[in-house]
């Protein structure tokens, strides 16, 4: 069977049911929301002068006003992946849960390191409840949101997708896949 990827300026994807058009942001980010905050830990990728992927273990924070899901992540400021976003600010977000749930999100990605992000994003981290929330004191090298050690990378998606387990295992649900 041949599909056609482009239909009213709509992309559409195959799935074993059949073909399912691309989903509103209104749709997908509820839910992408609740599975990542749900799973917690992402693996994040960057890409390095060679255009290889680097992925390393981060815990974004996400917000949805019902129009823009924007994500934050708290994080060191380290070397490597300020080279890997200076060449490339993009960033692939994957979360993945024992129950076969993954939620992906692709980003574009920028430093925030004023004092009155890190401060915001700290608090929000500390005002989520578990197990998304926590203190980021408690990394031994972040004292204060202004420290200098703490910085924050904001994250704004340009493709979501959301894919419940119970897809996989033939349980049933469906697959949301959202691109700006």
């Amino acid at each position: 069977m041949r599909f056609s990827w482009r239909r009213d300026a709509r992309y559409i994807a195959a799935t074993r049911e059949g073909i399912t058009l691309m989903s509103e942001l209104a749709e997908v980010a509820p839910a992408f929301l609740e599975m990542a905050h749900r799973i917690v830990w992402a693996g994040v990728a960057t890409t390095d002068r060679g255009g290889r992927p680097r992925t390393r273990i981060l815990h974004p924070i996400w917000e949805w006003d019902g129009e823009l899901l924007v994500g934050w992540i708290g994080t060191s400021q380290s070397p490597v992946k300020t080279a890997d976003l200076a060449r490339q600010p993009s960033v692939s977000v994957n979360y993945w849960a024992a129950d076969h749930d993954t939620a992906e999100a692709g980003c574009r990605a920028e430093w925030r390191l004023d004092g009155e992000t890190c401060t915001r994003v700290w608090n929000l981290f500390k005002a989520a409840p578990e197990p998304l929330g926590y203190d980021p004191g408690m990394v031994p090298a972040w004292t204060s949101p202004t420290d200098g050690s703490f910085a924050v990378l904001r994250l704004e998606p340009h493709r979501l997708r959301v894919f419940p387990g119970t897809v996989l295992m033939g349980q049933g649900g469906a697959v949301l896949t959202w691109r700006a």
